[in-house]
């Protein structure tokens, strides 16, 4: 039986908000007290805020030829781990103020893959870490032709260094199963593609 959630947004009150950093990300530290479940308020809780805009992520998907492309490039976030920090990933990248989500798409499959992306279809949108980050990504498979596709890619000023593969759907769903790809969007994007793949036939 579904049940509707108990609390919305009126029932939390933001005591103080301080920003504590402000680069290519920002920080947030707030004081804030919500309504509980046995009633009342709780205690004055303070709480750090990554702050980042809305993202988008694109399985590109040639449904003719049964082809994948993934990304390949450095993230800072796996350095000094066991694995390499090169991730396989869905082409992704945040959205501007008041930019629609298909524009951010387009703009960044053109992008990080050199192909111009019509049909998207949308897959799920997601919280990418509610504990303490304000990032949602949403998500979208874009079915286009990858027989000549694959290279180098990125924007200089981005500092992007964007490796393009295009591999059989079979070998992106074993690298699924091995674990190559293991972050969030490629794993939902790539479990989706295996589920829902009868409908390109």
């Amino acid at each position: 039986m579904s049940q509707q959630n108990q609390f919305s947004a009126s029932d939390v009150e933001v005591l103080e908000r301080q920003t504590v950093f402000k680069g290519f990300f920002t920080m947030a530290r707030l004081c804030l007290r919500h309504k509980l479940f046995a009633g009342g308020w709780s205690k004055p809780i303070f709480r750090e805020l990554f702050e980042r805009d809305h993202c988008v992520g694109v399985l590109l998907y040639d449904p003719r030829l049964e082809l994948v492309a993934l990304t390949e490039q450095f993230r800072v976030g796996v350095l000094g781990q066991q694995q390499s920090p090169w991730l396989f990933e869905v082409v992704a990248g945040m959205a501007e103020p008041n930019e629609l989500l298909e524009d951010v798409a387009r703009r960044e499959v053109l992008e990080e893959a050199g192909i111009h992306a019509q049909e998207l279809i949308s897959i799920c949108d997601y919280w990418v870490s509610p504990g303490g980050s304000s990032e949602r990504m949403y998500l979208f498979c874009a079915p286009v032709d990858l027989s000549n596709a694959g290279g180098l890619f990125g924007l200089d000023h981005e500092s992007e260094d964007i490796r393009l593969h295009v591999l059989p759907e079979q070998q992106a769903f074993d690298w699924l199963d091995e674990g190559r790809c293991n972050n969030a969007a490629t794993i939902i994007s790539l479990m989706w593609l295996r589920t829902n793949r009868q409908q390109f036939l």
